[in-house]
């Protein structure tokens, strides 16, 4: 069994419940060995993170949180260090400008190993207006709701 399987997907649920995301991109990230140690582990949070795009056209992850590896001692970077995306330049030209043109956001959501490497998936998002947060929860109560009454039919309750 390798050590792949026990890597864990650090998901960011608020993103999904702030922003419509309309398109996603996968980017590896530039980490020290204490980093990826400690995100092994789950030690890390993606809740108030998003990636900027700087004048040299490098994209940085802002706001990640990689709590400190127990057995890093000095080694261990800042906890909330900026960190480079790996992109190509294709698609860093592409995120730049929608990002620029239509005022949209890159937020990281979520954050997973692929074939021992460390991989965000950055989505390509727009904020969600107050009315579209109450809607969305509305929409996930309803679908709860027949979800619990179909269970009860085939269970034979009423």
């Amino acid at each position: 069994m390798s050590s792949e399987s026990h890597s864990p997907t650090i998901v960011n649920r608020r993103a999904r419940h702030e922003y419509h995301v309309l398109d996603s991109v996968e980017a590896g990230i530039a980490l020290g060995g204490c980093e990826v140690k400690s995100i092994r582990q789950g030690n890390v949070s993606l809740g108030e993170s998003y990636a900027t795009i700087d004048q040299k056209g490098e994209v940085w992850l802002v706001g990640m949180h990689v709590s400190p590896y127990k057995q890093g001692g000095t080694n261990n970077p800042a906890p909330r260090r900026n960190r480079k995306l790996l992109l190509n330049k294709g698609e860093i030209r592409r995120l730049k400008r929608s990002v620029d043109q239509r005022g949209y956001t890159l937020v990281p959501l979520r954050l997973y190993f692929h074939r021992g490497i460390a991989k965000i998936e950055l989505g390509l998002c727009r904020g969600k207006q107050l009315h579209d947060k109450r809607e969305a929860l509305m929409e996930r109560d309803l679908e709860r709701q027949v979800q619990r009454d179909l269970a009860g039919r085939e269970r034979g309750e009423r």
